[in-house]
Protein backbone atom coordinates (compact mmCIF):
# COMPACT_ATOMS: atom_id res chain seq x y z
CA UNK A 1 0.00 0.00 0.00
CA UNK A 2 1.49 3.31 -0.58
CA UNK A 3 1.59 5.86 2.06
CA UNK A 4 0.42 9.72 2.07
CA UNK A 5 -1.12 11.97 4.14
CA UNK A 6 -4.49 11.86 5.25
CA UNK A 7 -5.02 15.73 4.31
CA UNK A 8 -4.96 15.40 0.58
CA UNK A 9 -2.27 13.89 -2.02
CA UNK A 10 -1.24 14.33 -5.89
CA UNK A 11 -0.90 12.07 -8.31
CA UNK A 12 2.61 12.17 -9.92
CA UNK A 13 2.68 9.90 -13.41
CA UNK A 14 6.39 9.04 -13.64
CA UNK A 15 7.83 7.90 -17.20
CA UNK A 16 11.15 5.87 -17.77
CA UNK A 17 11.87 5.73 -21.44
CA UNK A 18 14.42 3.52 -22.96
CA UNK A 19 16.05 4.64 -26.76
CA UNK A 20 13.80 2.13 -27.73
CA UNK A 21 10.33 1.74 -26.00
CA UNK A 22 8.35 2.81 -23.21
CA UNK A 23 9.26 1.15 -20.09
CA UNK A 24 6.74 1.37 -17.71
CA UNK A 25 4.07 3.97 -15.66
CA UNK A 26 4.64 4.10 -11.97
CA UNK A 27 2.10 5.38 -10.00
CA UNK A 28 2.81 6.89 -6.89
CA UNK A 29 0.96 9.08 -4.17
CA UNK A 30 3.45 12.23 -3.10
CA UNK A 31 2.07 13.75 0.02
CA UNK A 32 0.97 17.44 0.91
CA UNK A 33 3.15 19.28 2.95
CA UNK A 34 2.27 18.42 6.31
CA UNK A 35 2.29 21.04 9.09
CA UNK A 36 5.37 19.53 11.20
CA UNK A 37 8.07 17.94 10.11
CA UNK A 38 7.28 15.37 12.77
CA UNK A 39 4.23 14.35 11.27
CA UNK A 40 6.00 13.31 7.94
CA UNK A 41 5.58 9.68 6.88
CA UNK A 42 8.50 7.64 4.64
CA UNK A 43 7.23 7.24 0.74
CA UNK A 44 7.73 3.83 -0.56
CA UNK A 45 11.22 4.28 -2.49
CA UNK A 46 10.22 3.51 -6.55
CA UNK A 47 11.76 0.18 -8.14
CA UNK A 48 15.82 0.59 -8.77
CA UNK A 49 16.60 2.03 -12.42
CA UNK A 50 16.68 -0.59 -15.03
CA UNK A 51 19.52 -2.23 -16.43
CA UNK A 52 19.69 -1.66 -20.51
CA UNK A 53 18.70 -3.26 -22.93
CA UNK A 54 15.48 -4.25 -22.32
CA UNK A 55 13.12 -7.13 -23.22
CA UNK A 56 10.16 -6.21 -25.33
CA UNK A 57 6.69 -6.84 -24.28
CA UNK A 58 6.41 -9.86 -26.86
CA UNK A 59 9.97 -11.12 -25.80
CA UNK A 60 9.05 -11.35 -22.62
CA UNK A 61 5.62 -13.09 -23.41
CA UNK A 62 7.71 -15.28 -25.50
CA UNK A 63 10.56 -16.38 -22.57
CA UNK A 64 7.33 -17.11 -20.06
CA UNK A 65 6.09 -20.21 -23.10
CA UNK A 66 9.32 -22.07 -21.95
CA UNK A 67 8.31 -24.58 -24.10
CA UNK A 68 7.25 -24.33 -28.01
CA UNK A 69 7.29 -26.87 -30.65
CA UNK A 70 8.44 -27.35 -34.05
CA UNK A 71 6.09 -29.09 -36.88
CA UNK A 72 8.72 -30.72 -39.27
CA UNK A 73 6.29 -31.63 -42.02
CA UNK A 74 6.34 -31.61 -45.83
CA UNK A 75 7.61 -33.63 -49.14
CA UNK A 76 10.38 -35.11 -47.13
CA UNK A 77 7.73 -36.45 -45.02
CA UNK A 78 7.01 -39.10 -48.08
CA UNK A 79 10.32 -39.62 -49.25
CA UNK A 80 12.33 -40.39 -46.19
CA UNK A 81 14.47 -37.36 -46.63
CA UNK A 82 15.59 -34.27 -44.85
CA UNK A 83 16.71 -32.01 -47.23
CA UNK A 84 14.68 -32.25 -50.03
CA UNK A 85 16.55 -31.62 -53.90
CA UNK A 86 13.58 -29.82 -55.19
CA UNK A 87 12.62 -32.07 -58.10
CA UNK A 88 9.92 -33.93 -56.18
CA UNK A 89 6.93 -34.19 -57.83
CA UNK A 90 3.30 -32.92 -55.74
CA UNK A 91 1.71 -36.07 -56.36
CA UNK A 92 4.19 -37.39 -53.04
CA UNK A 93 2.62 -35.45 -50.71
CA UNK A 94 -1.24 -36.96 -49.56
CA UNK A 95 -1.38 -37.12 -45.73
CA UNK A 96 -4.94 -38.78 -46.12
CA UNK A 97 -5.63 -38.71 -42.77
CA UNK A 98 -4.16 -34.98 -41.24
CA UNK A 99 -5.61 -33.46 -38.50
CA UNK A 100 -4.30 -30.45 -37.55
CA UNK A 101 -6.71 -30.93 -34.41
CA UNK A 102 -4.56 -33.57 -33.49
CA UNK A 103 -1.60 -31.10 -33.76
CA UNK A 104 -2.72 -29.09 -31.45
CA UNK A 105 -4.01 -31.15 -28.84
CA UNK A 106 -1.21 -33.09 -28.72
CA UNK A 107 0.87 -29.80 -28.40
CA UNK A 108 -1.74 -28.16 -25.29
CA UNK A 109 -1.11 -31.53 -23.25
CA UNK A 110 2.37 -31.11 -23.68
CA UNK A 111 1.86 -27.25 -21.92
CA UNK A 112 2.98 -25.71 -25.25
CA UNK A 113 1.51 -22.93 -26.16
CA UNK A 114 2.94 -21.99 -29.48
CA UNK A 115 3.83 -24.33 -33.07
CA UNK A 116 5.80 -23.30 -35.55
CA UNK A 117 5.03 -24.95 -38.93
CA UNK A 118 7.37 -25.56 -41.86
CA UNK A 119 5.16 -24.20 -44.15
CA UNK A 120 7.77 -24.10 -46.95
CA UNK A 121 11.07 -26.19 -46.63
CA UNK A 122 14.79 -26.05 -48.94
CA UNK A 123 12.63 -28.22 -50.98
CA UNK A 124 10.15 -25.10 -52.18
CA UNK A 125 7.24 -27.04 -51.72
CA UNK A 126 4.26 -24.85 -49.76
CA UNK A 127 2.14 -26.61 -47.38
CA UNK A 128 -0.43 -23.59 -48.69
CA UNK A 129 -2.08 -22.59 -52.01
CA UNK A 130 0.31 -19.56 -52.74
CA UNK A 131 -0.50 -18.12 -56.11
CA UNK A 132 3.25 -17.54 -56.61
CA UNK A 133 4.02 -20.89 -57.59
CA UNK A 134 2.69 -24.28 -58.53
CA UNK A 135 5.09 -26.31 -56.67
CA UNK A 136 2.40 -26.54 -53.62
CA UNK A 137 -0.65 -28.35 -52.01
CA UNK A 138 -2.67 -26.93 -54.76
CA UNK A 139 -0.95 -29.55 -57.39
CA UNK A 140 -0.62 -32.20 -54.83
CA UNK A 141 -3.46 -34.87 -54.92
CA UNK A 142 -4.52 -34.19 -51.14
CA UNK A 143 -7.79 -32.85 -50.83
CA UNK A 144 -8.42 -33.14 -54.72
CA UNK A 145 -5.68 -29.91 -54.38
CA UNK A 146 -7.69 -27.55 -52.65
CA UNK A 147 -6.23 -28.32 -49.42
CA UNK A 148 -4.36 -25.83 -47.10
CA UNK A 149 -1.86 -27.21 -43.66
CA UNK A 150 -1.36 -23.99 -42.95
CA UNK A 151 -4.79 -23.16 -42.70
CA UNK A 152 -5.83 -26.15 -41.02
CA UNK A 153 -3.70 -25.52 -38.56
CA UNK A 154 -4.59 -22.12 -37.81
CA UNK A 155 -7.77 -23.36 -37.93
CA UNK A 156 -7.37 -26.13 -35.42
CA UNK A 157 -5.28 -23.48 -32.84
CA UNK A 158 -7.90 -21.02 -33.35
CA UNK A 159 -11.13 -23.29 -32.40
CA UNK A 160 -10.54 -24.22 -29.10
CA UNK A 161 -10.08 -27.99 -29.81
CA UNK A 162 -6.68 -27.38 -27.76
CA UNK A 163 -8.56 -26.74 -24.68
CA UNK A 164 -6.26 -23.67 -24.27
CA UNK A 165 -4.45 -21.07 -26.20
CA UNK A 166 -2.48 -22.39 -28.80
CA UNK A 167 -0.11 -19.31 -30.76
CA UNK A 168 0.88 -20.12 -34.59
CA UNK A 169 4.16 -19.19 -36.02
CA UNK A 170 5.88 -20.12 -39.10
CA UNK A 171 8.69 -21.18 -41.02
CA UNK A 172 9.53 -20.04 -45.00
CA UNK A 173 13.20 -21.23 -45.68
CA UNK A 174 14.98 -18.94 -47.52
CA UNK A 175 16.83 -21.35 -49.55
CA UNK A 176 15.17 -22.76 -52.51
CA UNK A 177 16.23 -25.35 -54.37
CA UNK A 178 13.20 -25.65 -56.85
CA UNK A 179 12.31 -21.92 -57.86
CA UNK A 180 13.85 -20.87 -60.85
CA UNK A 181 14.39 -17.37 -59.66
CA UNK A 182 16.70 -18.43 -56.83
CA UNK A 183 20.15 -16.91 -57.33
CA UNK A 184 18.80 -13.97 -59.27
CA UNK A 185 18.87 -11.77 -56.07
CA UNK A 186 15.82 -9.31 -57.52
CA UNK A 187 13.46 -11.41 -58.63
CA UNK A 188 13.71 -14.39 -55.98
CA UNK A 189 13.95 -11.43 -53.03
CA UNK A 190 10.51 -10.09 -54.85
CA UNK A 191 9.12 -13.76 -54.88
CA UNK A 192 10.17 -14.61 -51.34
CA UNK A 193 8.81 -11.38 -50.31
CA UNK A 194 5.31 -11.80 -51.84
CA UNK A 195 5.04 -15.40 -50.13
CA UNK A 196 6.01 -13.93 -47.01
CA UNK A 197 3.36 -11.46 -47.17
CA UNK A 198 0.81 -13.66 -48.08
CA UNK A 199 1.65 -15.79 -44.59
CA UNK A 200 1.68 -12.64 -42.86
CA UNK A 201 -1.58 -11.14 -44.10
CA UNK A 202 -4.15 -14.63 -44.70
CA UNK A 203 -3.71 -16.34 -41.37
CA UNK A 204 -4.39 -14.30 -38.47
CA UNK A 205 -1.88 -13.27 -36.28
CA UNK A 206 1.54 -15.18 -36.48
CA UNK A 207 4.08 -14.95 -33.32
CA UNK A 208 6.78 -15.79 -34.42
CA UNK A 209 8.67 -16.02 -37.83
CA UNK A 210 11.55 -18.39 -38.15
CA UNK A 211 14.25 -17.39 -40.51
CA UNK A 212 17.77 -18.99 -41.22
CA UNK A 213 20.68 -19.18 -43.39
CA UNK A 214 20.69 -23.16 -44.20
CA UNK A 215 21.75 -23.66 -47.84
CA UNK A 216 23.98 -26.61 -49.13
CA UNK A 217 27.89 -25.68 -50.20
CA UNK A 218 26.44 -26.21 -53.99
CA UNK A 219 23.65 -23.65 -53.67
CA UNK A 220 24.08 -20.43 -55.89
CA UNK A 221 25.30 -17.86 -54.61
CA UNK A 222 23.06 -15.34 -53.59
CA UNK A 223 21.65 -12.11 -51.01
CA UNK A 224 18.92 -11.84 -48.91
CA UNK A 225 17.61 -8.84 -48.13
CA UNK A 226 16.74 -9.69 -44.62
CA UNK A 227 16.38 -6.07 -43.92
CA UNK A 228 13.57 -5.63 -46.05
CA UNK A 229 12.28 -9.21 -45.02
CA UNK A 230 12.03 -7.84 -41.42
CA UNK A 231 10.60 -4.56 -42.07
CA UNK A 232 7.73 -6.39 -43.90
CA UNK A 233 7.25 -9.00 -40.40
CA UNK A 234 7.18 -5.86 -38.21
CA UNK A 235 5.00 -3.82 -40.60
CA UNK A 236 1.80 -6.38 -40.51
CA UNK A 237 2.53 -8.25 -37.55
CA UNK A 238 4.11 -6.25 -35.04
CA UNK A 239 3.84 -8.29 -32.14
CA UNK A 240 5.67 -11.24 -33.91
CA UNK A 241 9.66 -12.18 -32.96
CA UNK A 242 11.40 -12.76 -35.59
CA UNK A 243 13.93 -15.72 -35.04
CA UNK A 244 17.16 -15.95 -36.64
CA UNK A 245 20.91 -16.46 -35.91
CA UNK A 246 21.33 -12.34 -35.69
CA UNK A 247 17.63 -12.02 -33.99
CA UNK A 248 16.92 -9.18 -34.20
CA UNK A 249 14.43 -10.60 -31.11
CA UNK A 250 15.21 -14.10 -30.85
CA UNK A 251 18.65 -15.98 -31.43
CA UNK A 252 19.81 -19.26 -32.43
CA UNK A 253 21.60 -20.98 -29.40
CA UNK A 254 24.14 -21.99 -31.81
CA UNK A 255 23.60 -26.13 -31.84
CA UNK A 256 20.46 -27.85 -32.54
CA UNK A 257 21.45 -30.42 -29.12
CA UNK A 258 18.47 -28.34 -27.05
CA UNK A 259 21.99 -26.92 -25.04
CA UNK A 260 22.52 -23.87 -23.94
CA UNK A 261 26.16 -22.45 -22.40
CA UNK A 262 26.64 -22.60 -18.96
CA UNK A 263 26.98 -18.90 -19.35
CA UNK A 264 24.16 -17.48 -21.13
CA UNK A 265 23.23 -13.88 -21.29
CA UNK A 266 20.06 -12.82 -23.14
CA UNK A 267 21.88 -9.62 -24.50
CA UNK A 268 24.44 -9.67 -27.48
CA UNK A 269 25.53 -7.39 -29.92
CA UNK A 270 23.71 -7.74 -33.02
CA UNK A 271 26.69 -6.03 -35.26
CA UNK A 272 29.11 -9.02 -34.43
CA UNK A 273 26.21 -11.60 -35.82
CA UNK A 274 25.12 -12.23 -39.66
CA UNK A 275 22.38 -14.80 -40.72
CA UNK A 276 23.89 -17.86 -42.21
CA UNK A 277 27.50 -17.23 -40.39
CA UNK A 278 28.57 -20.16 -38.94
CA UNK A 279 32.07 -18.94 -37.16
CA UNK A 280 30.51 -17.43 -34.11
CA UNK A 281 28.61 -20.47 -32.48
CA UNK A 282 30.35 -19.65 -29.02
CA UNK A 283 29.40 -15.90 -28.98
CA UNK A 284 25.42 -17.35 -29.93
CA UNK A 285 26.15 -19.97 -27.43
CA UNK A 286 27.19 -17.39 -24.21
CA UNK A 287 25.42 -13.86 -25.42
CA UNK A 288 27.40 -11.00 -24.29
CA UNK A 289 27.64 -9.26 -20.65
CA UNK A 290 28.08 -6.37 -22.46
CA UNK A 291 25.72 -6.86 -25.65
CA UNK A 292 24.08 -3.68 -26.45
CA UNK A 293 20.80 -5.77 -28.24
CA UNK A 294 18.01 -8.29 -26.25
CA UNK A 295 18.32 -11.14 -28.11
CA UNK A 296 17.83 -14.21 -25.76
CA UNK A 297 18.54 -17.56 -27.13
CA UNK A 298 15.66 -20.13 -28.32
CA UNK A 299 17.18 -23.98 -28.47
CA UNK A 300 15.92 -26.48 -30.88
CA UNK A 301 16.26 -29.92 -30.80
CA UNK A 302 14.01 -32.86 -32.37
CA UNK A 303 12.20 -35.59 -30.23
CA UNK A 304 13.36 -37.54 -32.98
CA UNK A 305 16.86 -38.03 -34.32
CA UNK A 306 15.31 -36.21 -37.53
CA UNK A 307 13.53 -33.08 -37.68
CA UNK A 308 11.55 -34.77 -40.42
CA UNK A 309 9.28 -38.24 -39.95
CA UNK A 310 10.68 -41.65 -40.49
CA UNK A 311 9.77 -45.21 -39.70
CA UNK A 312 12.63 -46.43 -38.61
CA UNK A 313 13.51 -43.69 -35.61
CA UNK A 314 11.91 -43.17 -32.19
CA UNK A 315 11.29 -40.42 -29.64
CA UNK A 316 13.97 -39.90 -27.20
CA UNK A 317 13.16 -41.48 -24.28
CA UNK A 318 12.26 -39.06 -20.88
CA UNK A 319 15.64 -39.04 -19.34
CA UNK A 320 16.98 -37.40 -22.14
CA UNK A 321 14.11 -34.77 -22.80
CA UNK A 322 14.81 -34.08 -19.08
CA UNK A 323 18.36 -33.70 -19.58
CA UNK A 324 17.24 -31.55 -22.47
CA UNK A 325 14.78 -29.10 -20.10
CA UNK A 326 17.65 -28.57 -17.95
CA UNK A 327 20.05 -27.83 -20.53
CA UNK A 328 17.25 -25.43 -22.21
CA UNK A 329 15.07 -23.69 -20.06
CA UNK A 330 17.13 -24.02 -17.41
CA UNK A 331 19.53 -22.07 -18.75
CA UNK A 332 17.81 -18.41 -19.51
CA UNK A 333 16.41 -20.13 -22.96
CA UNK A 334 13.20 -21.36 -24.45
CA UNK A 335 12.84 -24.79 -25.49
CA UNK A 336 12.15 -25.46 -29.03
CA UNK A 337 11.12 -29.44 -29.76
CA UNK A 338 10.31 -30.34 -33.03
CA UNK A 339 7.90 -33.00 -33.34
CA UNK A 340 7.22 -34.04 -36.91
CA UNK A 341 3.55 -35.82 -38.26
CA UNK A 342 3.74 -38.88 -39.96
CA UNK A 343 2.84 -39.86 -43.51
CA UNK A 344 -1.03 -40.15 -42.33
CA UNK A 345 -0.91 -36.47 -41.73
CA UNK A 346 -0.92 -37.41 -37.59
CA UNK A 347 1.92 -37.41 -34.86
CA UNK A 348 2.35 -40.90 -34.12
CA UNK A 349 0.61 -42.33 -30.85
CA UNK A 350 4.62 -42.81 -29.46
CA UNK A 351 5.42 -39.08 -29.65
CA UNK A 352 2.23 -37.77 -28.36
CA UNK A 353 2.21 -40.17 -25.39
CA UNK A 354 6.17 -39.13 -24.66
CA UNK A 355 5.05 -35.39 -24.87
CA UNK A 356 2.64 -36.38 -22.49
CA UNK A 357 5.12 -38.21 -20.11
CA UNK A 358 7.14 -34.60 -20.21
CA UNK A 359 4.89 -33.17 -19.38
CA UNK A 360 3.77 -35.16 -16.26
CA UNK A 361 8.03 -35.01 -15.26
CA UNK A 362 8.28 -31.04 -15.35
CA UNK A 363 4.60 -30.52 -12.88
CA UNK A 364 5.65 -33.82 -11.03
CA UNK A 365 9.35 -31.71 -10.24
CA UNK A 366 8.24 -28.05 -10.53
CA UNK A 367 5.12 -28.12 -9.05
CA UNK A 368 5.51 -28.45 -5.46
CA UNK A 369 8.33 -25.19 -4.00
CA UNK A 370 9.48 -27.04 -0.75
CA UNK A 371 10.17 -23.73 0.10
CA UNK A 372 7.34 -22.55 0.68
CA UNK A 373 6.39 -21.61 4.20
CA UNK A 374 10.15 -21.19 5.30
CA UNK A 375 11.17 -17.73 6.68
CA UNK A 376 13.42 -15.30 4.47
CA UNK A 377 15.97 -13.12 5.14
CA UNK A 378 18.50 -10.93 3.50
CA UNK A 379 21.65 -8.65 3.57
CA UNK A 380 19.15 -6.08 3.02
CA UNK A 381 15.88 -4.63 1.77
CA UNK A 382 15.43 -1.95 -0.58
CA UNK A 383 13.44 0.47 1.03
CA UNK A 384 13.73 -1.06 4.58
CA UNK A 385 11.77 -4.76 5.07
CA UNK A 386 8.56 -3.47 6.11
CA UNK A 387 8.40 -0.53 3.57
CA UNK A 388 9.78 -0.80 0.22
CA UNK A 389 7.84 -3.66 -1.29
CA UNK A 390 11.03 -5.50 -2.43
CA UNK A 391 11.23 -7.86 0.45
CA UNK A 392 13.25 -11.23 0.55
CA UNK A 393 9.86 -13.14 0.86
CA UNK A 394 8.91 -11.78 -2.79
CA UNK A 395 11.19 -14.93 -3.24
CA UNK A 396 8.62 -17.02 -2.57
CA UNK A 397 5.07 -15.69 -3.93
CA UNK A 398 3.48 -16.87 -7.27
CA UNK A 399 4.91 -13.66 -9.17
CA UNK A 400 8.12 -14.87 -11.51
CA UNK A 401 8.58 -11.47 -12.84
CA UNK A 402 7.43 -8.57 -11.39
CA UNK A 403 7.72 -8.52 -7.99
CA UNK A 404 11.10 -9.65 -6.74
CA UNK A 405 14.09 -8.82 -3.98
CA UNK A 406 16.19 -6.03 -4.29
CA UNK A 407 18.45 -5.00 -2.53
CA UNK A 408 19.17 -0.79 -0.87
CA UNK A 409 22.11 -0.78 -2.94
CA UNK A 410 24.72 0.23 -0.39
CA UNK A 411 28.11 -1.96 -0.22
CA UNK A 412 27.52 -5.13 1.67
CA UNK A 413 29.50 -5.76 5.03
CA UNK A 414 30.33 -9.02 3.63
CA UNK A 415 31.19 -8.24 0.28
CA UNK A 416 27.97 -9.40 -1.42
CA UNK A 417 24.51 -9.98 -1.61
CA UNK A 418 22.87 -12.84 0.02
CA UNK A 419 19.73 -13.95 0.49
CA UNK A 420 18.59 -17.07 2.75
CA UNK A 421 15.82 -19.44 3.02
CA UNK A 422 15.28 -21.38 6.71
CA UNK A 423 12.88 -23.84 7.42
CA UNK A 424 13.20 -23.14 11.21
CA UNK A 425 13.04 -26.97 12.20
CA UNK A 426 12.85 -29.97 9.54
CA UNK A 427 15.86 -30.42 7.05
CA UNK A 428 14.99 -29.50 3.91
CA UNK A 429 15.06 -32.63 1.11
CA UNK A 430 16.12 -31.36 -2.50
CA UNK A 431 17.78 -32.11 -5.50
CA UNK A 432 16.86 -29.33 -7.78
CA UNK A 433 18.00 -25.48 -7.23
CA UNK A 434 15.67 -22.93 -9.36
CA UNK A 435 16.76 -18.98 -8.97
CA UNK A 436 14.46 -16.44 -11.47
CA UNK A 437 15.62 -12.92 -11.75
CA UNK A 438 13.80 -9.81 -12.66
CA UNK A 439 14.36 -9.56 -16.26
CA UNK A 440 11.96 -7.13 -17.00
CA UNK A 441 14.51 -4.45 -15.41
CA UNK A 442 17.47 -6.42 -17.09
CA UNK A 443 19.56 -9.43 -16.58
CA UNK A 444 22.30 -8.46 -13.77
CA UNK A 445 24.00 -11.65 -11.91
CA UNK A 446 27.48 -12.75 -13.18
CA UNK A 447 28.39 -15.08 -10.77
CA UNK A 448 26.88 -16.64 -7.57
CA UNK A 449 27.13 -19.35 -5.29
CA UNK A 450 24.44 -21.48 -3.31
CA UNK A 451 25.41 -22.51 0.28
CA UNK A 452 23.36 -25.48 2.34
CA UNK A 453 24.10 -25.13 6.24
CA UNK A 454 27.37 -23.21 5.34
CA UNK A 455 28.80 -25.61 2.62
CA UNK A 456 28.57 -24.61 -0.96
CA UNK A 457 26.40 -26.86 -3.05
CA UNK A 458 26.29 -24.73 -6.77
CA UNK A 459 27.87 -21.90 -7.85
CA UNK A 460 27.36 -20.51 -11.62
CA UNK A 461 27.64 -16.98 -13.74
CA UNK A 462 24.13 -16.15 -15.26
CA UNK A 463 20.56 -16.69 -13.83
CA UNK A 464 18.26 -14.54 -16.30
CA UNK A 465 14.74 -15.76 -16.61
CA UNK A 466 15.36 -19.20 -14.85
CA UNK A 467 18.34 -21.04 -13.72
CA UNK A 468 18.33 -24.73 -12.70
CA UNK A 469 20.81 -26.29 -10.45
CA UNK A 470 20.23 -30.43 -10.54
CA UNK A 471 22.63 -31.34 -8.10
CA UNK A 472 25.29 -33.76 -9.05
CA UNK A 473 25.48 -35.02 -5.76
CA UNK A 474 22.07 -36.41 -5.21
CA UNK A 475 19.60 -35.19 -2.94
CA UNK A 476 20.71 -32.95 -0.14
CA UNK A 477 19.55 -32.19 3.09
CA UNK A 478 19.48 -28.66 5.12
CA UNK A 479 17.75 -26.41 6.92
CA UNK A 480 19.06 -23.31 5.60
CA UNK A 481 19.84 -22.48 1.63
CA UNK A 482 21.62 -18.97 1.25
CA UNK A 483 22.14 -17.39 -2.22
CA UNK A 484 25.35 -14.98 -2.28
CA UNK A 485 25.44 -13.07 -5.75
CA UNK A 486 29.19 -12.36 -6.31
CA UNK A 487 29.01 -9.63 -8.86
CA UNK A 488 26.46 -8.24 -10.34
CA UNK A 489 25.27 -6.10 -13.24
CA UNK A 490 24.04 -3.03 -10.50
CA UNK A 491 22.02 -4.59 -7.66
CA UNK A 492 21.15 -7.79 -8.20
CA UNK A 493 17.15 -8.72 -8.68
CA UNK A 494 15.94 -11.67 -7.74
CA UNK A 495 12.28 -12.56 -8.81
CA UNK A 496 12.19 -16.30 -7.29
CA UNK A 497 13.52 -19.40 -5.59
CA UNK A 498 12.53 -22.63 -5.60
CA UNK A 499 13.40 -25.73 -3.91
CA UNK A 500 12.37 -29.20 -6.09
CA UNK A 501 12.69 -32.92 -5.76
CA UNK A 502 13.41 -34.65 -9.33
CA UNK A 503 12.14 -38.30 -9.11
CA UNK A 504 13.23 -39.19 -12.85
CA UNK A 505 16.59 -38.43 -13.17
CA UNK A 506 18.41 -40.47 -9.99
CA UNK A 507 15.69 -43.37 -10.17
CA UNK A 508 17.23 -43.28 -13.71
CA UNK A 509 20.62 -44.28 -12.56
Amino acid sequence: MHRHNKQSSRLLILLSLTTSHLLRFSILTSAAPAASPSRDKVATPPPPLPVLPLPSASQLKWQQRELIMFLHFGVNTFTDSEWGTGRESPSVFNPVGLDAGQWVSAAAAAGVSLVILTAKHHDGFCLWPSKYTDHSVASSPWKGGRGDVVGELVGAAAGGQSGGGVDVGVYLSPWDRHDRRYGKTLEYNEYYLAQLQELLTRYGSVKEIWFDGAKGSNAPNMSYDFTDWFAMVKELQSSANIFSNAGPDVRWVGNENGFAGTTCWSTINRTALSIGNGSNLDYLNTGDPAGTDWVPAECDVSIRTGWFWHKSQSPKNITQLLEIYYHSVGRNCLLLLNVPPNTTGLIPDSDVERLREFRTAIDTIFSTNLAEGCSVRASSSRGGRNNGGFAPENVLDKDHLWTYWAPDGREERDGYYWIEISSGGSSLKFNVIRVQEAIGLGQRIKRYEIHVDGEKIANGTTIGYKRLHRLKRGVVGGRNVMIRVLESRSVPLISSFGLHYDPYYWHSK
